[in-house]
């Protein structure tokens, strides 16, 4: 009898994972446990082994599209082994044709407007789609868990003609049409999610910036002191370990730097879970969040960032492992960078860029000495911190790194 490969469950809250990629074609064989396709969720990556032996006696899930949890990805059996889909076991599905919807006159009134209880729970991604498409939801069928409207059902909505003649003003310009000789890079799904997260994030909070210069020249010596020593363990002793340490220094000394935004006040975070940003090359980044960082030794950090940062690049990181950040860094001196302004990871209250370390000449007790500095780059909400409070977090980061010992 074949084996059904299944969607599985990748974390606490994932319904559903999109296709990215099969790395087995129908008529292949494939050995249990042998990588077998990637999905995504939460922008990350992860590989689905197969369950058992055999051939790749059909597929199912189309890549592209979503795959609810639970549901039937492929069939593994021998060779000529026959199997049976019924309609309820396909687990990713083409977004529903609307021909037997009739196009109703959409006015501003009713665009995006209907009762909660007509068309269930509507993600803020939907629901800004649907407000510039000049959708009316209740027109739009949806594919999703239990029902619930997809990004992809409004977009195959909009491309069916269906939607608002006339479109808010604020819309963006129209695509460009390629040129002779121009390239169409598709979009990634993990490309897709971090220009929603970003455009979503730049309109939420008021973004400040302050910038401060660390001398590095304590950090730097017991680095020196201490990588072998590190190695010994399989650590590899990164600067990442130690800014993440003055981070943690700092949200501890100034709590509000370690919250988010509600409409009801101000919620505090007791734990202190940081987000580390890590560069995937041409296909973006990710963010993963080491927990209960201010629990953690040098030691214990440098292992995290490791283990993270490893497994981000090999896709082995968990749904669950870039969730429940409240606080986020981003090393983008490791590409040259001297200082920037980062885009804050919603619905943290900041973000702190590093640059790249230089040795520079600076005035030290009156005297001209050279020393390796870094830019801190901290952009802040400003509907939650000032800016006087956040500078006092950046200013005892600073402190931290310059006075290690």
């Amino acid at each position: 009898m074949a084996t059904k490969v299944l969607v599985p469950l990748l974390g606490e809250g994932v319904e559903e994972v999109t296709v990215i990629k099969w790395l087995k074609q129908e008529g292949d064989s494939v050995k249990e446990l042998e990588p077998l396709l990637e999905v995504n969720t939460d922008k990350v990556d992860t590989e689905i082994p197969a369950p058992a032996s055999g051939t790749v006696l059909k597929i199912v899930a189309q890549e592209g599209l979503p795959a609810k949890v639970g549901t039937i990805l492929a069939f593994i059996g021998k060779p000529g082994e026959s199997v049976e889909v019924s309609g309820s076991q396909v687990s990713s599905v083409k977004p529903a044709k609307q021909s037997t919807v009739s196009a109703q006159p959409v006015t501003p009134s009713t665009v995006n407007r209907p009762s909660s209880a007509e068309i269930g729970f509507i993600s803020p991604i939907v629901a800004k789609i649907a407000a510039e498409q000049g959708v009316n939801l209740s027109q739009v069928q949806g594919t999703g868990l239990n029902g619930r409207i997809t990004k992809n059902d409004v977009m195959a909505f909009v491309e069916s003609g269906k939607s608002a003649s006339i479109k808010p003003s604020n819309l963006q310009p129209a695509n460009m049409q390629p040129a002779a000789g121009d390239q169409l890079i598709k979009h990634t799904v993990i490309r897709k999610q971090i220009a929603e997260h970003m455009v979503l994030s730049k309109h939420t909070s008021p973004h400040v910036l302050t910038v401060m210069e660390a001398d590095m020249s304590k950090v730097v010596a017991h680095r020196n002191a201490n990588k072998d020593i590190f190695a010994r363990d399989g650590i590899n002793l990164t600067y990442t370990a130690y800014f993440m340490m003055a981070i943690v220094t700092g949200l501890k000394a100034y709590p509000m730097t370690n919250s988010s935004w509600t409409d009801e006040g101000i919620l505090v975070h007791k734990a202190v879970n940081i987000g580390m940003a890590t560069s995937l090359g041409e296909e973006g980044l990710i963010v993963p969040v080491i927990k209960n960082a201010d629990d953690l030794s040098l030691l214990a950090m440098a292992r995290a960032v490791n283990d993270l940062a490893s497994r981000a690049r090999s896709k082995k990181l968990q749904p669950d492992e870039v969730k429940g950040g409240t606080f986020t860094l981003t090393n983008h001196g490791v590409s040259g960078s001297l200082f920037a302004f980062p885009v804050i990871n919603q619905p943290q209250t900041g973000i702190l860029g590093v640059g790249a370390m230089q040795k520079r000449v600076v005035v030290n007790n009156d005297a001209i000495a050279i020393r390796p500095m870094v830019y801190l780059s901290f952009v802040f909400d400003h509907r939650i911190l000032d800016g006087a409070s956040a500078d006092w977090f950046l200013m005892k980061v600073k402190e931290t790194l310059e006075n290690w010992s």
